[in-house]
């Protein structure tokens, strides 16, 4: 058999990105807000780069903003060298086109090192909010300690918001149908009264080293994005909280608002469109 030239691997490279990018959907309105999310994605190993690479080929066809992180953003060691190997190599491309990532905290992530590295645009603390458009705003939470503190600020925060859609993201899930982990339902009891009661809209978690969309509780639309290096193969319990599971796979996420919905497209590492749909702003009682 003959070999490949070396010369002709990079156009064939270039083709099958553009055969895949032409998969995915491209964004339905010229100005919505569009973003992607990835969850349990710092080990530096070969899927994290996969991933990275179709999140690249990704925004060829659905140009995002921004990237969500879910929390265990560096497993391991955390050193300047970690942190090249575990973020910027396998995003390089994202960041070099300004490309914004927003991180949550997971339980193996050392928060004196990540909310001070500023390519996490964490500003120094453990959780944060940002608003990247005119009525829709983020809220990032340390789900490891919800402590008093962080439930007040979380309060005066949505109370305050006046946003019309508020997602929120943070690490541990609080409805999972994982066989490792499963709901937290002590985190629930802590933060869902408070999501309720002012009106959160999208929740996004990671943990869970699967992909699980819940179905709505409360009219609050939960997703588990906890597989975008590390991946727990048949994880997922049947229960009756899923809407949609995967967990053959890494994924990630990509999303779309505007006005009242929010369209969204899970892909595989292989280049799989694992699940896609849209969510509608609930019409609730909003305070």
């Amino acid at each position: 058999m003959r070999k490949l030239s070396l010369a002709i691997l990079p156009v064939i490279l270039l083709a099958n990105i553009l055969n895949y990018a032409q998969k995915v959907q491209p964004p339905a309105y010229s100005d919505s807000l569009r973003f992607a999310i990835i969850g349990d994605s710092g080990t530096g190993a070969k899927p994290q780069y996969e991933i990275g690479g179709k999140l690249s080929a990704t925004r060829m066809r659905f140009p995002f903003e921004f990237v969500l992180m879910m929390g265990d953003n560096l497993y391991g060691a955390e050193t300047p060298n970690d942190f090249q190997k575990k973020f910027t190599k396998p995003y390089q491309s994202l960041i070099a086109s300004g490309v914004k990532f927003y991180a949550a905290l997971g339980n193996h992530d050392d928060p004196p090192r990540q909310i001070n590295y500023k390519p996490f645009n964490m500003g120094g603390k453990r959780y944060y909010t940002f608003k990247p458009k005119e009525n829709i705003r983020f809220f990032a939470l340390d789900s490891n300690y919800m402590d008093k503190e962080e439930l007040l600020w979380f309060d005066q925060e949505l109370k305050a918001s006046g946003s019309e859609w508020k997602i929120v993201f943070f690490h541990h899930p609080i409805y999972s149908s994982g066989e490792a982990h499963g709901s937290n339902v002590e985190l629930r009891t802590l933060i869902e009264p408070l999501m309720v009661q002012y009106g959160v809209d999208v929740v996004f978690t990671g943990h869970e080293h699967f992909y699980e969309r819940i179905k709505p509780q409360k009219g609050i639309n939960y997703f588990v994005v906890g597989s975008s290096a590390k991946l727990r193969e048949g994880n997922i319990q049947k229960t009756n909280l899923t809407a949609r599971g995967f967990d053959q796979d890494n994924v990630f996420m990509v999303a779309e608002i505007e006005g009242d919905n929010m369209t969204f497209q899970v892909i595989s590492r292989m280049g799989q469109m694992v699940d896609s749909g849209t969510v509608h702003r609930a019409e609730r009682k909003r305070r």
